[in-house]
């Protein structure tokens, strides 16, 4: 079988995906699937934080995961940090929705040491830098790890894996 490549010849999967990132059959229609986060997304880091906010809340961490993803790619240096811990925690969530209790907890954990460097800069209300909720990110993160290696995944409720990143 040939594989779906990118203009550049890179190997890509052009397949419609579901609301946690797995590759819809070969002619499936997509149905309500979300479109696709394109690789060469560039967002302003408020623009991101929005729109991977959006995301998490409607029960689409893969999808976040992706814009954060470009943002910790594209942004700068000083920022890799809280993008690449922010992405590691809604793959964290992505993996608890998909049933992989150790793999959401793993990235859970990593995502959420990273993003913590940063609630040092402001530990007054917990702000962090676009608007981010740093400790409502954490408190959750935390938890639901907490929760997962505890009690496992068929006692977390779904509505537990929709994070929020902003306070509004």
């Amino acid at each position: 079988m040939r594989r779906d490549r990118d203009t550049a010849g890179r190997p890509r999967n052009a397949r419609p995906r579901d609301a946690l990132g797995r590759p819809l059959a070969r002619g499936q229609e997509p149905g309500a699937d979300p479109e696709r986060i394109p690789d060469d997304l560039a967002l302003t880091g408020t623009e991101a934080v929005r729109l991977a906010d959006q995301l998490m809340r409607a029960g689409r961490p893969f999808h976040a995961h992706e814009v954060l993803e470009a943002s910790w790619k594209s942004g700068p240096a000083r920022e890799r940090d809280l993008w690449q811990g922010l992405a590691q925690i809604a793959v964290g969530y992505t993996h608890a929705g998909r049933g992989n209790a150790r793999g959401a907890a793993a990235l859970l954990r990593r995502g959420a040491q990273r993003v913590r460097a940063y609630l040092d800069h402001d530990p007054v209300d917990g702000d962090g830098p676009y608007g981010i909720d740093l400790a409502g990110v954490l408190a959750a993160t935390d938890d639901l790890a907490a929760r997962i290696e505890r009690d496992g995944l068929a006692e977390v409720p779904p509505a537990d894996l929709r994070l929020r990143l902003t306070r509004g």
